[in-house]
């Protein structure tokens, strides 16, 4: 793995699930950056936009939040938060968004709150903000997460974004838009959700890990089919791309000799 770094990894493996003509919610930091490298590579029609309101964005660098002035580079119009969440977001024009988590169950249920007793919490995150719009109303999910066993869990502290709840119908049942978590991706592996169960599934192991180091780092029967492929590994033209992306290392790392 001399040629890249794990983060590298992570956003051109992410890029890949990105479809041309889709409207992207991709957020800020690596899952902006792998939507971008989608933009500039296989998906030139991917439609980028920010929770902020700017639509079909393609800006030249990263920007650092959803309000960066960055995003308004090439945008066909801005408009506003409420416009955004309300009558694109939640309406189900949005075809794929993009969430991280501090804990996932395997159903694909998030955790962005807290970790521990709500009384008595160990750490307070961030939130939701507009995660649980994401989760349930885009058509579909991709969630970036770096794998530690903390994180895969077999019951959240705090549930913050809807995945498939407690399973095939659950969605449904409350009336949600959107089709819920389509895959995982971590600096380890792949995963996707049995389309039967709903549970999360393995898809692929990342080059220099093997499935039991993936089932060592879960606290769930994570699903394993009989055949497990290899990931595709990134591409030097992905690199390039990337670092053109961010050149001042924000998300990467400084960029190497």
């Amino acid at each position: 793995m001399s040629r890249y770094t794990r983060i590298e990894f992570l956003a051109a493996c992410a890029s890949r699930h990105v479809r041309d003509g889709e409207n992207v919610f991709g957020g800020t930091g690596l899952p902006l950056l792998a939507a971008l490298l989608a933009k500039n590579t296989h998906a030139p029609n991917a439609n980028l936009i920010s929770e902020a309101g700017f639509i079909d964005a393609m800006p030249r660098e990263v920007p650092l939040s959803v309000a960066d002035s960055r995003y308004y580079y090439g945008c066909s119009a801005s408009i506003g938060l409420i416009e955004t969440l309300g009558f694109i977001l939640q309406a189900g024009r949005i075809d794929v968004g993009f969430l991280g988590a501090a804990q996932i169950d395997e159903y694909g249920n998030l955790n962005t709150t807290y970790i521990g007793p709500y009384e008595a919490p160990k750490i307070r995150l961030p939130g939701s903000g507009g995660g649980n719009d994401i989760a349930s109303s885009a058509k579909r999910l991709i969630i970036m997460m770096t794998h530690d066993k903390r994180k895969f869990v077999k019951q959240l502290d705090h549930m913050t974004s809807p995945g498939h709840l407690e399973g095939p119908g659950s969605r449904e049942r409350w009336s949600l838009v959107g089709g819920g978590p389509e895959v995982v991706i971590t600096d380890m592996c792949q995963m996707d959700f049995d389309p039967v169960t709903r549970k999360i599934r393995l898809m692929s192991v990342h080059p220099g890990y093997t499935v039991d180091d993936v089932l060592d780092n879960v606290m769930f029967d994570l699903i394993v089919p009989d055949s497990v492929p290899t990931t595709e590994e990134p591409t030097q033209e992905q690199i390039e791309i990337m670092h053109r992306l961010d050149p001042h290392g924000v998300y990467l790392g400084k960029a190497r000799d």
